[in-house]
């Protein structure tokens, strides 16, 4: 062992010793609460220093209050009679009886099937496909058809819904692109979304088009932090691409997977109402039929306010035990969580 390095051990155990003399409270002296304060002292700075920052977080703070913490006490009226126009804290209190009323309703259960199924096609086949497209666009050694390529993926992001709905019913009409594709081939048109059977498809067909590009921002992000020197290891130990890709890239941005994954599973029930509203006729509502458009028809059709909200709360508590499970067993399981 080294000079340099033994004058660097006595001085570290000089230090951890006077600190450790210091912390210890004299007779009558109050012990002190050393790391509250410095937390505090840290804190204060952080703030006068970067206040500018931090006064950037006071709109979307407010937003955040308005917007989604305020309407939170409208919850109440999914234990009250309530009739649209009267007061949500002063109507007859029924406790469960709304939540009673949808257990016991066969429809129910019939969309909340439907939605658990969708959002499992959408969780199952679309969230790992922005990895992968991912990994193939930070492979791209062109940095122009680089980003001729993410332009392509990311445009159908910002298309709107109407439009995205009007192209995905003009493909599958009768008359559309698919039936032409068809009959060429011999075959008969088949009117795609009059059937039941064939509304879970298109839809995360549709989204798979739209959602896919958008998704892989975070994964690229995540693919600039991984440090190159470990691809050059792992090249010199022989690795290929491939191996590179499992041993080096995927270990890379997992934690970015696992909380992306987190957040898909907390919204698992939250498909996408207005796609889905669009898409939806008399005809593929055995299938095509979710919480979101249930709730639509019972709360802003049908005018039964307290029906739907107890309805959406369920949904919502469904939501919350789902982020809670899924970051417990990541956290176990990988070391990576939200928090």
């Amino acid at each position: 062992m080294s000079v340099s390095t033994n004058v660097a051990i006595a001085n570290a155990i000089d230090i951890s010793s006077q600190d450790g003399e210091a912390e210890q409270p004299g007779p009558g002296r109050r012990p002190r609460r050393r790391r509250r304060d410095e937390g505090a002292v840290t804190w204060r700075k952080a703030l006068r220093k970067d206040w500018r920052l931090y006064t950037l977080l006071i709109l979307p703070i407010v937003y955040l209050v308005i917007f989604k913490y305020l309407p939170m006490a409208g919850n109440i009226i999914a234990f009250r009679r309530y009739r649209p126009g009267g007061n949500i804290f002063g109507d007859e209190w029924v406790g469960f009886h709304y939540f009673e009323m949808f257990v016991n309703d066969p429809t129910f259960w019939r969309v909340f099937w439907n939605t658990v199924i969708l959002g499992a096609l959408c969780l199952i086949v679309i969230f790992p496909l922005p990895i992968v497209l991912a990994l193939m666009l930070n492979e791209l050694r062109s940095a122009k058809f680089k980003r001729v390529a993410q332009s392509i993926t990311y445009l159908p992001h910002f298309m709107s819904l109407v439009i995205v709905a009007g192209m995905v019913l003009q493909l599958v009409s009768t008359r559309g692109t698919f039936n032409q594709i068809i009959e060429v081939l011999g075959g008969d048109a088949i009117d795609f979304i009059q059937k039941p059977e064939w509304f879970r498809p298109i839809f995360v067909g549709s989204e798979i088009w739209q959602t896919v590009g958008w998704g892989t921002i975070l994964y690229l992000a995540a693919l600039t932090t991984i440090d190159p020197q470990l691809y050059e290891a792992a090249r010199i130990d022989g690795a290929n691409r491939w191996q590179q890709t499992w041993h080096v890239t995927l270990p890379g941005i997992a934690p970015t997977i696992v909380v992306l994954l987190i957040l898909n599973i907390g919204t698992f029930l939250s498909v996408s109402f207005e796609k889905v509203l669009l898409l939806q006729n008399p005809l593929n509502l055995s299938t095509g039929d979710v919480i979101a458009t249930y709730l639509y028809r019972l709360g802003i059709q049908s005018g039964n306010v307290s029906y739907a909200t107890a309805v959406g709360l369920f949904e919502a508590i469904i939501g919350l035990a789902l982020v809670l499970s899924a970051n417990f067993i990541s956290r176990r399981v990988t070391g990576a969580s939200l928090w």
